[in-house]
């Protein structure tokens, strides 16, 4: 699989460098508005492909695209103190008018990844400016709050992440949701599961753990600026999944005529995954609450990405 990565920063260097150690990338080509920072990272995880799977990375441009299965854009702007949402949507919307129609001239037959933030919202900034069908722009969505929603309750029901059935839909972001009236460990509902090891699973737990999937990325960035491995995760296993044709079921996000009501916006709802990009969608199961809290999500970002579409141009 031929990799692109728009954005050198920690993000696609992190992605960059998993995408090469795990394998699932046989080429890497990594481009940034700062070619030397692009040669430094390339040069730099070079060195690490001796110990892993055969591989090749470069620093590149956009010339160098050509035949990629995949262009990954982590290239955004970063917000600044006192600035409001729409403040960086607008920034980061100029990026993206110079970023994507590069992409569609020089790979028009590769799949996006767009795990810029506000992700779901470039996810749709991204649909537009490049044209392509809906089945190959992908927001990273929520596949990493899911592996933390994952994590976490493995954490306190002490058996693997890769047990728990649990996963988060909606915005990659504050208004996100948490599906706990489906999630299972073991075929067991996790209340049950729980009871089973005589661990409490009540709400003040559940609340806590919300608390934990939700504010987790904003604890990361507190202490140490920025979050990049958990989202380099995120990004190797979409490419798995394209790459091998696993019809894995992700919560990426992308493009729905209508969720909850809410017409053409993007979120995350549990998606096949294959070599064509986005295969199906499925139309999940929640409780009345849940149904409430994914509508108010939708919403949400059905009025941001409405707000940035429009920025187009202008």
């Amino acid at each position: 699989m031929k990799v692109g990565i728009i954005g050198a920063g920690a993000v696609g260097s992190a992605a960059a460098f998993s995408l090469m150690m795990t394998g699932v990338a046989h080429k890497v080509i990594l481009i940034d508005a700062n070619q030397k920072k692009a040669e430094a990272e390339a040069m730099d995880i070079a060195h690490a492909a001796p110990f892993a799977g055969a591989g090749k990375i470069k620093a590149g441009n956009y010339e160098d695209l050509a035949d990629s299965d995949v262009v990954i854009v982590t290239a955004g702007a970063n917000q600044k103190p006192g600035e409001t949402r729409i403040d960086l949507l607008g920034r980061n919307v100029k990026i993206f008018e110079s970023i994507i129609p590069q992409i569609k001239e020089h790979a028009p037959n590769t799949i996006l990844i767009i795990t810029s933030n506000p992700a779901d919202i470039m996810t749709e900034v991204a649909l537009k400016l490049s044209g392509f069908p809906k089945e190959r722009v992908i927001g990273s969505g929520t596949v990493l709050d899911t592996a933390r929603f994952r994590t976490l309750l493995a954490f306190y029901l002490g058996v693997s992440a890769k047990s728990v059935h649990a996963d988060v839909l909606g915005e990659h972001g504050d208004s996100e949701v948490l599906v706990w009236s489906n999630a299972e460990a073991g075929t067991l509902t996790l209340d049950e599961y729980a009871k089973s090891i005589g661990k409490a699973l009540d709400e003040n737990k559940k609340a806590e753990i919300n608390e934990g999937v939700v504010k987790s990325a904003y604890k990361i960035i507190e202490g140490k600026g920025w979050t990049c491995y958990g989202i380099a995760g995120a990004l190797t296993q979409i490419c798995r999944a394209i790459s091998n044709n696993d019809y894995s079921i992700l919560t990426v996000s992308s493009h729905h005529k209508q969720v909850e009501s809410v017409e053409d916006v993007c979120l995350s709802l549990p998606t096949v995954v294959n070599r064509q990009g986005i295969y199906h969608v499925i139309t999940p199961n929640l409780s009345e609450t849940e149904h409430k809290k994914l509508q108010q999500s939708a919403q949400t970002m059905k009025e941001y990405s409405d707000k940035a579409v429009n920025m187009i141009g202008k």
